[in-house]
């Protein structure tokens, strides 16, 4: 639970977004409810890698195919699974005001740490809408704001409008999700000193050691209970060795780069076969193989194929072999 006042919130940010965090999918029961005790279970599993935070409802979390109430109740259930030594951070993104302040009142008030909103789909088309949006959010939260710049939401900001997201009071950083290294970098050059700047991905730490920036937290990505066991939790120890000054690249290439050039492959497969959606069908059974709860993603997305599923794992066993 957070314990800062909204004056405190870049404090509290710079001393606990670090290390690795994690995004948690929403697991659905056969008859398509929240599988409450499927959620439970992911938690425990995911904290047992030694990873520092999770995220829930987010894109990966298929918010946009959850009701109010269905969203409400994934937050009671990570909430309470959090207990006071595991921060999480609420998904409130939405395209009603009303509702996006809604969740993140109800977020705050059963202990969520933060909060991260992306621009309002559909109707938004320029950046002043956006600074606006997340300014209206700030004014009616206490919490730590971290800002989503992915295309998934239909407009990415460059650098100069993130700078202006962040000047806004309690707004902490930026998931620089836009998949636009250069964007990535800029970000990160021209803001990253007054805000926390997290782009989800390894290759950002090469590119911060060559140009002197440094990444504080990887804010959030799956790879940890995609690549990890809690008995060979060695994504997770490559982040904090990062984090720690040592940009292992032994470690890397010997520990993680095999299973890492899997998930490239199927990512860039999954995302082009989807139309550009996130790949959530692939991360759902890439978990149900590394032992979380898995099961099928709702419409409009799709579900991998049969043989899909057996070539995957085929992939993920290979390489876990080498």
């Amino acid at each position: 639970m957070a314990e800062y006042s909204k004056t405190e919130a870049m404090d509290w940010a710079r001393e606990n977004l670090r290390g690795q965090w994690s995004t948690l999918m929403t697991p659905f029961t056969e008859s398509d409810e929240i599988d409450e005790d499927g959620l439970r279970r992911d938690i425990r599993h995911v904290k047992a890698l030694g990873t520092k935070g999770a995220g829930c409802t987010w894109g990966m979390g298929e918010f946009w195919t959850l009701t109010k109430d269905e969203r409400l109740r994934v937050y009671d259930i990570v909430s309470d699974e959090a207990g006071a030594d595991w921060a999480v951070g609420a998904h409130v993104s939405h395209t009603s005001m009303k509702e996006m302040l809604d969740l993140a009142s109800y977020a705050e008030n059963i202990g969520f740490d933060l909060l991260i909103v992306a621009a309002p789909y559909f109707a938004t088309r320029t950046e002043d809408q956006v600074v606006q949006w997340v300014d209206q959010l700030a004014e009616n939260t206490n919490l730590a704001i971290m800002y989503y710049n992915s295309p998934q939401f239909g407009m990415v900001l460059n650098a100069d409008g993130l700078d202006r997201v962040c000047d806004i009071p309690n707004v902490v950083g930026v998931k620089e999700a836009s998949f636009d290294p250069e964007l990535s970098v800029n970000t990160h050059l021209k803001i990253g000193t007054k805000a926390i700047i997290s782009t989800p991905d390894e290759w950002i730490f090469q590119k911060g050691q060559e140009l002197g920036f440094e990444q504080q937290v990887m804010f959030a990505n799956t790879s940890d209970w995609r690549f990890d066991t809690p008995d060979a939790n060695y994504y997770v120890q490559y982040i904090n060795k990062v984090m720690e000054g040592n940009l292992d690249n032994d470690f890397y290439d010997s520990k993680v780069k095999p299973i890492k050039e899997v998930s490239d492959k199927w990512w860039k497969y999954t995302v082009q076969k989807m139309g550009g959606a996130l790949p959530a069908s692939l991360c759902k059974y890439w978990g149900e193989i590394m032992g979380m709860s898995g099961g099928h993603v709702r419409a409009p997305l799709t579900d991998l194929t049969d043989d899909e599923k057996k070539q995957l794992r085929n992939d993920i066993e290979t390489a876990s072999n080498k």
